[in-house]
């Protein structure tokens, strides 16, 4: 992340802009340094700042360097949303090597990519990777299971475990059942054994459909 310094904070988040060509109101931004001169003469303000393109940047040049140095060559597709990024991948007939088993693979490289982006823009940044659908495709599977399980629970009044998984994929279980009637979701477990469990509530939501 890049630093700037100007009289004051307004001309530094208008010189960003200048450098940048985009608008002031674009520019993420922390106040690292300030300093008061005599009687108002030698005033400054230094502030660390970047844009959404400078993470679109970044995720290109880190992904790229770590594919060429696992010497893969990987398309690379970048896809902002309001607040996020949805990176994906493509490396033809050696997709499933990226995935690897269970996704572990796709996962490792979606948490070191997190790490990076954190450390370098000291922000958590938002961002998941995809390779030839198989999220898509594997959210999908997982919604159609978590009903079914849910119709179970529903139907039992016995709470359910689900297989470890990684936050992602509890996530997207989470929000899918989040109105479902008469249940409720947990997460328990620490590291690579954190899971759902798929409990019966007495509480009414908006129901299942």
């Amino acid at each position: 992340m890049q630093t700037f310094t100007a009289k004051n904070l307004d001309e530094v988040l208008s010189n960003i802009a200048k450098e940048k060509g985009c608008e002031v109101g674009e520019i993420h931004y922390n106040i690292i340094e300030e300093k008061k001169g005599l009687l108002g003469f030698g005033n400054s303000v230094t502030v660390e700042a970047y844009i959404d393109n400078d993470i679109k940047e970044y995720i290109f040049d880190f992904l790229g360097q770590y594919f060429e140095n696992i010497d893969l060559p990987t398309s690379v597709e970048i896809i902002q949303k309001a607040d996020s990024f949805k990176v994906i991948l493509d490396a033809e007939d050696h997709n499933a090597l990226l995935i690897g088993h269970g996704g572990e693979t796709l996962t490792g490289i979606t948490n070191v990519l997190k790490s990076a982006l954190s450390s370098n823009f000291k922000h958590r940044v938002r961002v998941s990777i995809d390779i030839n659908h198989y999220k898509d495709d594997r959210y999908s599977k997982l919604k159609k299971m978590a009903s079914r399980i849910a119709r179970e629970v529903r139907n039992t009044h016995m709470s359910v475990s689900l297989d470890p998984m990684p936050n992602d994929e509890r996530k997207v279980i989470h929000q899918f059942l989040n109105d479902f009637d008469h249940i409720r979701t947990q997460s328990e477990g620490e590291g690579n054994k954190r899971h759902l469990v798929i409990h019966y509530t007495e509480e009414e939501t908006k129901g299942l459909e």
